[in-house]
């Protein structure tokens, strides 16, 4: 068995996607981790759901630089996980949006800079320390929060991924996975649904991923498993919470250069992840941040980044057997599947 991590730099990581070739080094330090990494997305498929972005209209950087608007002028916003990548993304958004914001992360010092970067936008934010896989802590972090007024805005954006066959992955790291992915959204609807529902207002945010809603990452069944619990978990709190006045959303990523491969642990060695994902475009965490907060404003309760991936969806729910079968074959034939990468993203992400 032999555990390997991944340390790689954005720019490595969109490199490995222009190459369309894995990232190998050294045994011991990592091994291919991107393709492993990458899930797909989702196709356009009603009109109900959010339309994604055009490659001519895609957001730039400048685009986040905007004025402040006031779409969230009053609200007062809990991000757990906020620290880094998406999270800190979706904190800014709504900060940029006027909402006060509370950053929670394990992370402090990144909750810290996360809190400053907000205080620009000239909005009220606060920095907490928060272990989510601790109830207490994910509680303390809450009262913290809610000491400087009422939280109406929770988002629970906390997550790790491992890789690995699953003969290979031992149950210490199943346990571990779901307690990262799947017990912090419980441990924060512990906290919140009380009082938001006696409140009768408020909007829960739970961060799945795309991963969880269709099939194809045979190598990731942990992060998998976990996923589809979170988006199970938030359909059926929508259903519970909605008519009580209490909003729920699920926000589910797909391609996004984040640093979420820094520390991915894989369990298998030369283990290469394939699955689908071609079709669709490697973005920023700032413009899937800008994708969740409109998908709030429009009353969505499934939220993705990239609307491509229904087409998948609709495949699998037409005939699954058919769906797991073309999965099985596009594997075997090696088809890396991974996302397509911008000329502006690839400059953005080298500092040019």
């Amino acid at each position: 068995m032999v555990v390997s991590i991944c340390r790689i730099s954005l720019a490595s990581i969109v490199q490995s996607v222009v190459n369309t070739r894995a990232i190998w080094w050294s045994r011991g330090t990592a091994l291919s981790c991107f393709p492993r990494l990458l899930p797909s997305l989702w196709r356009e498929a009603t009109p109900s759901v959010l339309p994604t972005t055009t490659t001519q209209d895609r957001p730039t950087m400048q685009d986040f630089t905007a004025q402040p608007s006031p779409d969230f002028a009053g609200r007062h916003a809990l991000v757990y996980g906020g620290g880094k990548g998406i999270g800190r993304a979706i904190a800014l958004e709504f900060a940029r949006r006027g909402a006060q914001v509370a950053v929670a992360d394990i992370d402090r010092k990144a909750a810290r800079e996360c809190a400053a970067a907000a205080r620009e936008f000239g909005v009220a934010a606060l920095d907490v320390h928060c272990d989510v896989t601790d109830a207490e802590s994910v509680r303390a972090a809450a009262q913290a929060a809610e000491d400087t007024g009422a939280v109406d805005l929770v988002v629970n954006n906390v997550g790790a991924i491992i890789s690995g066959h699953p003969e290979d992955i031992p149950l210490s790291e199943w346990q571990r996975i779901l307690d990262l992915n799947l017990m912090p959204v419980i441990h924060s609807n512990d906290v919140f649904l009380p009082r938001l529902l006696e409140r009768g207002a408020g909007h829960i945010v739970n961060t799945a991923s795309f991963a969880g809603l269709f099939p194809y990452a045979l190598n990731r069944m942990p992060y998998v498993a976990a996923k589809a619990a979170v988006i199970a978990l938030s359909e059926s709190l929508a259903l519970y919470c909605e008519p009580r006045g209490v909003r729920v959303s699920c926000f589910c990523p797909g391609p996004v250069a984040t640093e979420v491969l820094a520390g991915m642990r894989s369990w298998t060695e030369d283990a290469v992840m394939c699955g689908p994902g071609s079709q669709y475009e490697l973005i920023l965490p700032d413009a899937a941040a800008r994708t969740l907060a409109e998908g709030m404003l429009a009353g969505r309760i499934m939220i993705p980044t990239h609307t491509a991936a229904w087409e998948d969806v609709r495949a699998h729910a037409a005939d699954p057997d058919a769906y797991l079968r073309r999965r099985m074959a596009a594997l075997a034939e090696g088809d890396p599947g991974l996302p397509q990468v911008s000329e502006a993203l690839r400059q953005s992400l080298r500092g040019k």
